[in-house]
């Protein structure tokens, strides 16, 4: 389950996204609205956490655009507004849960993993480009009639990304911001372990598409036959 966190509270977001991980989902955490919603844009998400009080836009403004565009992903509000009128507001915008700080860890991981079981795009998160099938419930690809193999939490969160956007070229530094977030202590030469870690699994299925190397630009993905 993919699951998009917007929070300002950098340590709040953090702490989250490991807990959540250990829980078997794939989480993308954001610091303000505005980087919510354009994440929401280029991205396919399960579950979409949101707090009210952030920079840019809004927790509401973000879910107003959300239901605007009449994307039905189940939101949960985060918020240290508890009064019974700011519920009433964040639940007539449209979310699905409304759960005010401070709040058990444990609640937040069951009720967002509640809100993921009532996903529509849970149940039908598979994408397909040439021979290749990306199975976001299962964390693997296959190819018809062939092999399949498991793919880690970013192996996954970098063939979704590319299958999504086939042909479009990514920069090393985006794919970093992207997958492992503004705030990572990760080395960017994990970018290009991980990218070699996907070409070996695409290979070792017989897939016929491929990252391919844009020199002095990026990686993008290809169907090669």
């Amino acid at each position: 389950m993919r699951i998009l966190i917007a929070e300002d509270e950098v340590a709040t977001a953090k702490a989250l996204k490991v807990l959540l991980e250990k829980a078997g989902c794939s989480v993308d955490i954001v610091h303000d609205g505005n980087e919510a919603w354009d994440y929401i844009e280029a991205g396919t998400y399960e579950v979409i956490v949101l707090d009210i009080m952030m920079p840019g836009r809004s927790g509401l403004e973000v879910l107003s655009l959300i239901r605007s565009n009449r994307m039905t992903t189940p939101v949960m509000l985060l918020t240290s507004k508890a009064e019974i009128e700011d519920r009433v507001a964040g639940l007539d915008a449209g979310a699905d849960d409304y759960l005010p700080k401070p709040f058990a860890t444990s609640e937040l991981i069951a009720r967002v993993k509640a809100l993921g079981r009532r996903s529509e795009s849970y149940t039908d998160s598979v994408n397909t480009l040439g021979n290749v099938t990306l199975d976001a419930n299962r964390y693997e690809i296959s190819v018809a009639g062939g092999q399949s193999v498991k793919l880690t939490n970013k192996e996954f969160q970098l063939l979704e990304l590319f299958i999504g956007h086939p042909g479009h070229v990514f920069s090393t530094e985006h794919l970093m911001e992207k997958i492992w977030g503004y705030d990572t202590e990760s080395d960017i030469d994990v970018v290009w372990t991980h990218i070699g870690f996907v070409r070996k699994k695409l290979r070792s299925i017989g897939a016929n598409v491929e990252i391919k190397t844009m020199r002095g630009a990026g990686y993008a993905l290809e169907v090669t036959s």
